[in-house]
């Protein structure tokens, strides 16, 4: 499949809502409470590329799939219940989604990949993250791309399940 990743752009915005919108949906289906509570949205979604943290993937000139990636900006991650593998620099993301017509082709592991290539670009050798308890995917995606569980923490008030990568430097 012919792809790329780049940083997200404020014309992006229609195609990234949407994006955001059927993955909405697809929780709801799901039977989720996760983001069924006005999070995201297109606020949240401009602030991440007004911030230059937003990321698509891109395939055939159309967004297949978006995703926020930060360094060191989750103070939530601060109250972790439970214990990090580390206490260094680290990379978090956010808000990943895949356009339903791409569900099932491996764009999330490619958004993984790039996630991963984004934090050794930047020297970093930790990536944590947070699903819902029962978001069977994500937890999946984590169990295959060797993520560690590392305990709980909460937004807006529910709890998540955290994990954390760490890889090795790169020689």
């Amino acid at each position: 499949m012919n792809y790329q990743s780049r940083k997200a752009e404020l014309a992006d915005l229609p195609q990234i809502w949407t994006i955001l919108q059927q993955a909405i949906l697809r929780r709801k289906a799901d039977g989720s409470n996760q983001w069924q509570d006005g999070y995201p949205n297109p606020e949240v979604v401009a602030n991440d590329i007004a911030k230059e943290v937003g990321y698509v993937l891109v395939v055939q000139d159309k967004i297949a799939a978006y995703c926020a990636i930060l360094i060191n900006d989750e103070p939530e991650y601060d109250n972790l219940q439970g214990e990090w593998l580390t206490l260094a620099d680290f990379v978090v993301f956010h808000r990943i989604a895949v356009a339903d017509e791409y569900l099932g082709k491996g764009l999330a592991r490619l958004m993984f990949d790039y996630i991963e290539s984004f934090a050794r670009q930047h020297h970093i050798y930790s990536i944590k993250a947070d699903t819902n308890f029962d978001n069977a995917a994500m937890l999946h995606l984590f169990a295959q791309t060797g993520y560690v569980y590392c305990g709980e923490v909460y937004f807006r008030g529910s709890p998540r399940k955290a994990f954390e990568k760490v890889f090795a430097l790169s020689l």
